[in-house]
């Protein structure tokens, strides 16, 4: 989440019955010409919480990092559009159309090409992920399985992995049933009952029968390569089917909830729990305006917003994963300063450099990895961290419950939210070069003092939960005099400010003021008089190192219909939610930004704190499940 500086994170319809849902059945894509660009966020995400990969409506790999979420793109085409970009794409003879969808309540992706003459081949994708001698067995592989649908369909398998950012030519070899992609610093195998030939010299074959496509490290198969892709396929198939089944769903949009769950489940890196707050760099919150981030790393805010939802649906094990990662940066920190980003695999250091080489997204440049947020000073990272281990003190379902060492931990990080609480920052927005006391920092400082509050009674420390109460109550007191701006009659965006943001409504969200107050339904009216185009709400109308915000940023919509909800505008908030639910791509994923009159969607994709708004605001208006059964 990062603005200016790496820019801010940003950051199947009603259900059941009454209400329209959308299913997750073959979408018939808008593209019938031969080469359209690779440049889209008309994009399915795979993966297995290890890696992952984009594939657009073509079937074509256009995204996907390795070793990492953060590591080399092989498959760059997403920010490269021209020749040079490199892609994974099967290639029918005179395409004619598509059709796209999930295999339901999975992250497996099906596409289906056709051509001219109504013959066409399905493919299949996915990484691999199930329970295999007791851990989750997730590799570093791309499974592609080729069936045929009817008649004799010509088709040429285009694979041109590069390293280094693309810079670097991989060395191919091969042998009777494989071949090497070999570079510097990794070498890939694709194992496949295909011909060889045919794959190396981008010749048209007819599809005849089925065929296998597995990439990843340079290892040998334990088995023949069908029967392993489909054993991965039955397995991975099994895994998130009862993963989902357990889920907590609303009884409106369950199908847009759960593909938001699966999404963010996607997005943790198991290995350490980090999680990502998308899965590119670089994609511009607008066209042209230079907000081009890299959003491939954690940052804590986002992090609990993702973990607080999937808690939510009852998916607890995402939040356990996430607390061993904090648990590090807590204890690390000695009880000093947090950075509000760290990499995955808790790297402090994210020096952001451009990519010139790169021609970026639809060619709107520039093409920056890492991200310079992690040298700022962002208030609001300590209250993130209690809120996102809060749970972990209350809820006995948890194998690990946390206890009065781990109380010992936070109490240090909330000492530092007491010291900071009044002092300038660069604000959740992550602004460069501009400094307040920013309403949503000091706002966090109390949330973190409140919880330890509430801990420090649970595990039966109470001069401690006074202690903590007494802050809590005067950074409260002095939130609820000093943001209040009777002018605009509502609580600004900093102490004494008059500038007006979408964070203060986070004020209910994280219990300082009540609904009810007339203060915050005042701040609801301005927010919408000065920062909604529409349905959709811009962060802040103050501008920034780069002008005036164009398009609206999709969590600050998504607080909205919460806010308004909350106050009692529950109709307000449904058909703004019925909006948003709209401005989603063709499988149900959202980037950051929607452009309030293109309804394009732009900035990093798919951005968790989006798929997190769609289930907040899912559980927050939907009718009760009590109503039908």
């Amino acid at each position: 989440m990062s603005q200016p500086s790496t820019d801010p994170h940003k950051e199947p319809q009603p259900q059941p019955h009454s209400q329209t849902q959308q299913s997750e059945q073959p979408h018939l894509a808008a593209q019938a010409h031969d080469n359209p660009s690779t440049s889209s966020l008309e994009l399915g995400v795979i993966g297995n919480c290890a890696f992952s990969a984009l594939v657009d409506k073509m079937g074509r790999i256009v995204w996907c990092c390795l070793p990492r979420f953060d590591g080399d793109p092989v498959f760059n085409a997403l920010l490269d559009p021209s020749d040079n970009g490199s892609l994974w794409a099967f290639q029918l003879e005179n395409f004619s159309h598509s059709e796209q969808w999930y295999e339901p309540n999975t992250a497996v992706l099906r596409t289906r090409l056709y051509d001219t003459l109504g013959q066409g081949v399905e493919i299949t994708d996915f990484a691999p992920r199930f329970a295999s001698r007791g851990r989750f067995f997730r590799p570093l592989q791309l499974v592609r399985r080729i069936h045929p649908l009817s008649g004799a369909p010509r088709m040429r398998v285009i694979l041109r992995p590069k390293f280094n950012w693309g810079r670097e030519e991989p060395l191919e070899t091969r042998g009777s049933n494989h071949i090497r992609f070999v570079g510097d610093e990794q070498t890939l195998r694709l194992n496949t009952d295909a011909p060889i030939s045919y794959i190396v010299g981008e010749t048209a074959f007819v599809v005849s029968r089925p065929y296998n496509f597995i990439l990843g490290p340079d290892e040998t198969l334990h088995a023949g390569i069908n029967d392993t892709a489909r054993d991965f396929e039955q397995e991975t198939l099994a895994y998130w089917r009862n993963w989902s089944r357990a889920l907590a769903t609303p009884l409106e949009w369950q199908d847009a909830v759960i593909r938001a769950a699966i999404t963010l489940k996607l997005s943790v890196f198991e290995d350490t729990g980090a999680i990502i707050a998308a899965m590119t760099t670089s994609v511009p919150e607008a066209p042209g305006s230079q907000r081009n981030w890299d959003y491939r790393y954690c940052w804590l805010r986002d992090a609990f917003f993702v973990v607080r939802a999937l808690n939510s649906l009852s998916e607890l094990g995402t939040m356990e994963d996430y607390l061993r990662w904090m648990t590090n940066v807590v204890v690390r920190s000695g009880g000093g300063h947090v950075q509000p980003l760290y990499g995955i695999g808790l790297e402090e250091a994210l020096p952001e450099q451009i990519l010139d080489h790169l021609p970026g997204y639809q060619n709107f440049g520039p093409v920056r990895v890492g991200n310079q947020a992690y040298e700022h000073f962002q208030h609001d990272v300590y209250g993130n961290i209690v809120l996102g281990a809060a749970q972990a003190f209350h809820d006995m379902r948890l194998h690990h419950r946390a206890g009065a060492e781990h109380f010992q931990h936070l109490e240090a990080v909330g000492e530092r939210a007491y010291e900071v609480y009044d002092q300038p920052d660069a604000g959740m927005w992550e602004l460069r070069t501009r400094s307040r006391i920013h309403t949503s920092s000091a706002l966090m400082s109390w949330a973190a003092c409140d919880r330890l509050a509430k801990i420090a009674a649970r595990v039966d420390l109470p001069e401690r939960a006074a202690y903590w109460g007494a802050r809590a109550k005067e950074i409260g007191e002095r939130i609820l005099t000093e943001a209040w701006n009777e002018q605009r009659q509502a609580y600004a965006e900093s102490f004494g400010g008059r500038d007006l943001d979408a964070s203060v409504l986070l004020m209910v969200e994280v219990g300082l003021i009540a609904p009810t107050d007339k203060r915050f339904i005042a701040t609801v009216d301005a927010l919408e008089k000065s920062l909604c185009d529409g349905p959709y709400m811009r962060r802040y109308e103050a501008p920034d190192d780069f002008g005036r915000p164009e398009t609206a940023f999709n969590i600050c919509t998504f607080w909205r219909i919460d806010a308004l909800a909350r106050i009692g505008r529950k109709e307000q908030a449904r058909e703004i939610f019925k909006a948003m639910l709209d401005a989603r791509n063709h499988l149900g994923l959202l980037s950051e930004d929607t452009h309030p009159v293109t309804r394009q969607m732009w900035g990093n994709f798919p951005q968790t704190y989006s798929m997190v708004g769609i289930i907040n605001c899912a559980m927050r208006l939907s009718a009760s499940w009590e109503a039908v059964i």
